[in-house]
């Protein structure tokens, strides 16, 4: 039997760089690099699953964020502002 976690909500996108391509959000979960991503919004219009191969906090790489840290992540397409972030 194969068990599939549901994907959990995990911040909003609450910063879109496009010059590096990365968002910014609080994450109210533990994140790893190496975690898997979706991230979703503007009615539809982004659907990106990704898995995390950097973060960065206050401009620092860091292998790990817990919850109420505010990181960025670079993202392989446009993720503007108000789209949800998601653990899977």
């Amino acid at each position: 039997m194969i068990y599939t976690a549901e994907p959990k909500k995990i911040g909003k996108v609450t910063h879109f760089f496009s010059k590096k391509q990365v968002i910014g959000f609080v994450t109210k979960e533990t994140l790893k690099v190496g975690d898997k991503i979706r991230i979703t919004g503007r009615r539809g219009r982004v659907d990106i699953e990704q898995i995390i191969t950097s973060m960065q906090k206050d401009h620092n790489p860091i292998q790990e964020a817990k919850p109420g840290d505010e990181i960025g992540i670079q993202v392989s397409e446009k993720a503007p502002e108000g789209c949800c972030v998601f653990k899977i």
